[in-house]
């Protein structure tokens, strides 16, 4: 059965989307994005919370709940005539019991993702990014998916706090699993003072792509996403997106259970998710560690959910553009006297 925050909230969808149940194909056969929660903080080294985070994504809002957002910009309804998503409500899962919520994350994952619907996975701590790529790399193949990961940190702990599995150790474990390639993940917005030199000669070992945050202030956000995208396309058939929100300044994300100061805009995260969802084939996404707890005025809370439409938008885009020319983020926003651009 469909449940919506079956322990930590009201029973209602993203923004009103129609209800499916990932057991029931049949329910979402039309459906070009599947949603569901992983309301799952068990792997949190800090400040839990996450676990509330699924809730407020899907309806933190100042507009009514009508299954409907037209992009100003991009001129597609996501929500409406240009994309169609479907909500599958929370996975049950639990805390103190890690490796089986992960099981049942994964097994959710790979079952949406094989009748042909893009898994978008709402958070939870980073733990979840393990099953969810996982679970997308059983439909497309070990290795047949690269990953562009936004974080403040490269999760690629080994051993932390005696356990294997935890929110800073998921990104190691899909590499060593064979899931994902170590030099066709990329990540983006780190910084900070973690982790340490065993750990950074292992990821160098890997090949992994770690683009620093003074990086990318000093190449610019466009020039690192264009590095990116040319790696993540080689070799490779699709995209696994993964937003964890402490890839923000602090000051545009406060809601998280490890911040670090000096890291990204909303708009830089923003504009990059639109562009990433725009001009790659996206074949699942995750945004983790919103944690309601510590929000400020729900800052977190709408930025994340603004980051889930910002990534069906550009996927409504995209399929909209078909094999023609692409929507350019400097086409102006009217022409003429009143006449919107397509």
């Amino acid at each position: 059965m469909t449940r919506y925050g079956p322990m930590f909230g009201p029973d209602y969808t993203f923004l009103g989307v129609p209800a499916c149940d990932w057991q029931e194909p049949q329910t979402y056969a039309d459906a070009d994005v599947v949603i569901i929660g992983a309301p799952f903080d068990g792997g949190t080294s800090h400040r839990p919370g996450a676990r509330f985070g699924p809730q407020v994504i899907r309806g933190t809002d100042y507009l009514a709940h009508d299954s409907s957002r037209p992009h100003l910009a991009m001129r597609v309804d996501a929500l409406g005539a240009d994309l169609t998503v479907k909500d599958a409500g929370d996975l049950e899962v639990f805390s103190g019991e890690i490796e089986r919520s992960c099981r049942t994350i994964e097994d959710a994952v790979a079952f949406i993702s094989g009748h042909g619907a893009i898994p978008l996975i709402l958070g939870g701590d980073h733990t979840v990014t393990w099953p969810d790529v996982t679970g997308v790399s059983r439909t497309h193949g070990k290795g047949r998916i690269s990953v562009i990961h936004f974080d403040a940190h490269a999760d690629t702990g080994d051993i932390e706090f005696g356990s294997l599995y935890g929110h800073g150790q998921p990104m190691r474990r899909l590499i060593e699993s064979g899931a994902v390639r170590g030099d066709r993940f990329l990540q983006l917005g780190l910084r900070g003072y973690w982790p340490g030199p065993d750990v950074l000669d292992w990821m160098a070992d890997q090949r992994m792509n770690s683009f620093h945050m003074s990086e990318i202030v000093e190449r610019g956000l466009d020039a690192v996403l264009d590095s990116a995208f040319e790696i993540a396309l080689d070799g490779c058939d699709g995209v696994f997106l993964s937003v964890d929100i402490d890839v923000c300044d602090p000051g545009h994300a406060p809601g998280t259970g490890t911040p670090e100061p000096g890291g990204f805009t909303a708009r830089q995260l923003l504009d990059s998710v639109s562009r990433i969802c725009h001009e790659l084939p996206v074949v699942g996404m995750d945004i983790v560690e919103v944690s309601p707890p510590f929000d400020h005025a729900e800052i977190t809370a709408m930025l994340g959910n603004r980051v889930v439409l910002e990534a069906l938008s550009g996927m409504a885009r995209r399929r909209k553009d078909g094999d023609g020319p692409r929507w350019r983020r400097s086409t102006p926003l009217l022409q003429g006297r009143g006449t919107t651009s397509e």
